[in-house]
């Protein structure tokens, strides 16, 4: 048995976000890319949810025979994850969850509509420069460029926000038969409603839900600590994996 990644990128990139976790995947597992809709080679179609689980599948679908597939979400990505699992998680040996468990809704939907609306306010041209000069501030050019490369996606931005709020709570995952692996950032801002969150999903029925933080990472704890990133994952597929 051997374990098939299956990774979905955050809102507004592309699958090239996963750029600095595929050399340090190799040769552990093998790895699966999915560009949501509205998003890198997706960029032509309309973001739903219902989309997402179909488009998910698809990867899943590809794993090779004999593989355990564990999808791993990040961000908006997460509550994509989130609702394959919902629909499809008999498909799934894992599920991770990273930068996503904060309830969307009531307060913690502040942040949310703060997203859609920035990105609304400030427009594609502006908000490109402001990613491109925050990103490299933040990440040497060869951790971020071939993130960068894989381009930004704005326009699906308000509308599925706004699908997730309406749709993604932790209930959707009751009765979900494989392990949870809640992976957040240590200065992550959706890190702040994980309590309740992990709470929530327990209550539900879940019978292992597991929680890990990235030391030093905030909420693009992939590009953050790529190697504690990937670390993490793995650990996670060798619990999955062992007999």
């Amino acid at each position: 048995m051997f374990t098939h990644f299956v990774l979905v990128h955050g809102s507004r990139l592309s699958s090239a976000q996963w750029s600095p976790q595929l050399p340090l995947l190799a040769g552990h597992v093998t790895v699966g890319l999915v560009d949501l809709p509205g998003h890198g080679a997706r960029a032509a179609e309309t973001f739903t949810l219902d989309r997402c689980v179909e488009v998910i599948d698809e990867v899943v679908g590809a794993a090779p025979v004999g593989a355990s597939v564990v999808l791993v979400g990040h961000s908006l990505g997460g509550y994509a994850a989130m609702t394959y699992a919902a629909a499809r998680g008999s498909r799934l040996a894992g599920l991770v969850l990273a930068g996503c468990s904060t309830t969307p809704r009531g307060p913690g939907a502040a942040i949310y509509r703060g997203v859609g609306w920035l990105t609304d306010r400030l427009g594609p041209d502006r908000m490109t420069r402001l990613n491109d000069r925050v990103l490299h501030r933040l990440y040497p050019a060869d951790r971020v460029d071939p993130v960068i490369a894989g381009g930004y996606y704005f326009a699906p931005t308000a509308g599925a926000w706004a699908e997730v709020m309406a749709r993604c709570r932790p209930s959707m995952l009751a009765g979900l038969a494989c392990p949870v692996l809640i992976l957040n950032g240590q200065y992550d801002q959706f890190r702040l409603g994980a309590r309740p969150f992990v709470r929530r999903l327990r209550e539900g029925g879940l019978r292992d839900v597991r929680v890990e933080v990235v030391p030093r990472a905030a909420h693009l704890s992939n590009l953050d600590a790529p190697e504690a990133f990937a670390a993490a994952l793995l650990r996670f597929a060798d619990s999955v994996d062992a007999p």
